[in-house]
């Protein structure tokens, strides 16, 4: 059982490193006038490419697992593939990647919450005190110690737009614990991106409808890259498989890591210095996360 949480836990970890990149990168996107919605149509339309040559017997071999728990694949297609990845790259056009982290500070609390609300996972003292102890931690990293930014950051279009896309990824993780469909991890993502895709593409059309066209260079083709083989692919199976073992609520904890991860990519990417502020918030956080995941590991 331990060798088995670590290995959840070095998933997890990975997970919110790719996710995290793909906030810079997705930031870097508005920079080059890439449009949000066919940004992300785009991604799931070469997931899908890639995946469905690998998964498309396996899909017809399970089609009744698949009918069976349709509705709950469905909601989970819309939450993860349509609603969070296009509220997120629209929302960066808008709001500040500091904004962003402080905005995912809030998953792990909905998951809890949610997963109260439905009765689906018990609440432990150890969970509720990791969370408190992370939060801390990145209140810590995004307002540098200087407490009155919370005060001053105003919430505009963007910041009230990542709030739903929070709730929508809570709703998605919950769901990915409550409903254990017995598919291999690429056949679930193939199943969720092929819905999502439906939803995708009206978001795509409108954005072609207005002049919103993307614009294909070598920037362009690396931030395309990314959130597809990383951001996407990568991230959604180490994603899946994590909350599979360890529940929702102690993988939401590990979303906490990503404000240490973007605070370094700045560093080195953008030649930020690195601060004490970033030392303590990241010692904080780790220990929200040790104490969150405290139970497990003395299995």
């Amino acid at each position: 059982m331990v060798n088995k949480n670590i290995k959840a836990y070095m998933m997890l970890t990975l997970c919110s490193l790719f996710w995290s990149g793909n906030f810079i990168v997705g930031k870097f996107s508005t920079l080059y006038e890439v449009p949000p919605l066919t940004l992300n149509f785009l991604r799931w339309l070469i997931v899908w490419v890639i995946l469905i040559p690998f998964t498309f017997k396996d899909i017809i071999k399970n089609f009744k697992i698949i009918k069976k728990n349709f509705y709950s694949i469905f909601l989970m297609s819309i939450t993860s593939i349509s609603v969070f990845n296009s509220v997120v790259y629209y929302s960066l056009n808008f709001t500040q990647v500091l904004n962003g982290a402080l905005m995912i500070s809030t998953i792990p609390v909905l998951i809890i919450f949610i997963s109260f609300i439905f009765k689906t996972e018990k609440i432990s003292f150890n969970q509720i005190l990791g969370v408190i102890f992370s939060i801390t931690g990145v209140i810590i990293i995004v307002t540098r110690l200087d407490f009155f930014r919370l005060i001053n950051l105003d919430l505009n279009k963007g910041d009230l737009w990542l709030l739903i896309a929070m709730l929508s990824w809570a709703i998605y993780s919950t769901m990915l614990r409550t409903f254990k469909i017995a598919l291999k991890a690429l056949t679930f993502i193939s199943i969720i991106v092929s819905i999502g895709l439906i939803f995708l593409l009206p978001q795509f059309l409108f954005e072609y409808k207005n002049h919103q066209i993307i614009q294909f260079n070598f920037p362009v083709i690396l931030i395309t890259s990314y959130v597809v083989f990383f951001a996407g692919l990568g991230a959604y199976i180490f994603w899946n498989k994590g909350v599979s073992i360890v529940g929702p609520n102690k993988a939401g904890i590990f979303l906490h890591l990503m404000p240490i991860f973007s605070s370094f990519m700045a560093i080195f990417i953008l030649n930020e210095k690195l601060m004490s502020f970033h030392i303590i918030g990241a010692v904080a956080i780790i220990a929200g996360i040790y104490l969150s995941s405290k139970r497990n590991l003395l299995e």
